[in-house]
């Protein structure tokens, strides 16, 4: 049996899931420079990231603030664009604010008023950030109800330092990706709303949705950003 060096796993890997959002964009008349691939890493070593931005990756995620302040200081922070994917506790707000360049998982006013503070407090002008909408109801997933969106849009709106870039979901896990449909179809459909309101100001606002299992079915229903992790790293390392 043919040893295979771990770097170049990862880069056939990172290789063919960058052929498939091409395929997936071609397939529905989009352009792959619509969708940004986030790398997500958890549970994988700082060497293997290394290696990716090596390989031209841009866009990182992590889902733990813990995990990330051993390995983002290894990486080098502005070697990539960092995203918080995971759910972000309120005492680990102000570290978050220092690590990542966007968080993806607001699900609060909060949680928005307290990074807004913390902003202010640190002097960070512009924080990025996506609201996690909750639309599978499932007891270990967070998110906000959709009922509940457009007064947290509305909160973030009056904030001075984040600003609301996008929405996020998390479906349930389906074999079948076709099942995942309707949670991402109706996750544009808000996108939509709040964007014809000037919830984005100018943009139309990004669609965090998709990961290894499903992100063609994400694609075709309008992601922007979708969070591949096992596709490219390969299996979470045990113990995690």
């Amino acid at each position: 049996m043919t040893n295979v060096d771990p770097a170049e796993s990862v880069a056939a890997r990172f290789a063919a899931v960058k052929a498939r959002i091409n395929t997936a964009t071609t397939n529905c008349g989009r352009s792959s420079q619509e969708v940004a691939l986030i790398a997500i890493s958890k549970t994988h070593p700082a060497s293997s990231i290394k290696n990716l931005i090596e390989l031209g990756a841009t866009d990182l995620g992590e889902n733990r603030v813990r995990e990330a302040e051993e390995k983002i200081p290894q990486v080098g922070q502005t070697n990539a664009r960092w995203h918080l994917v995971g759910h972000l506790q309120a005492n680990k707000a102000r570290r978050a604010l220092n690590l990542f360049d966007v968080i993806h998982s607001l699900d609060s006013s909060d949680l928005a008023q307290r990074l807004d503070r913390l902003c202010i407090q640190v002097g960070r002008q512009s924080l990025p950030l996506l609201i996690q909408v909750d639309l599978g109801h499932e007891e270990t997933k967070t998110g906000i109800n959709e009922q509940e969106l457009p007064r947290l849009v509305e909160t973030v709106q009056q904030l001075g330092r984040i600003e609301l870039i996008g929405l996020m979901t998390l479906p349930p896990f389906f074999d079948n990706p076709e099942q995942a449909r309707p949670y991402f179809r109706r996750l544009r459909e808000l996108r939509d709303d709040l964007a014809r309101n000037g919830a984005f100001g100018e943009r139309k606002g990004e669609l965090s949705m998709g990961m290894t299992h499903d992100f063609e079915v994400a694609i075709e229903e309008g992601a922007t950003m979708v969070r591949i992790g096992t596709a490219i790293f390969g299996e979470r390392n045990a113990g995690h």
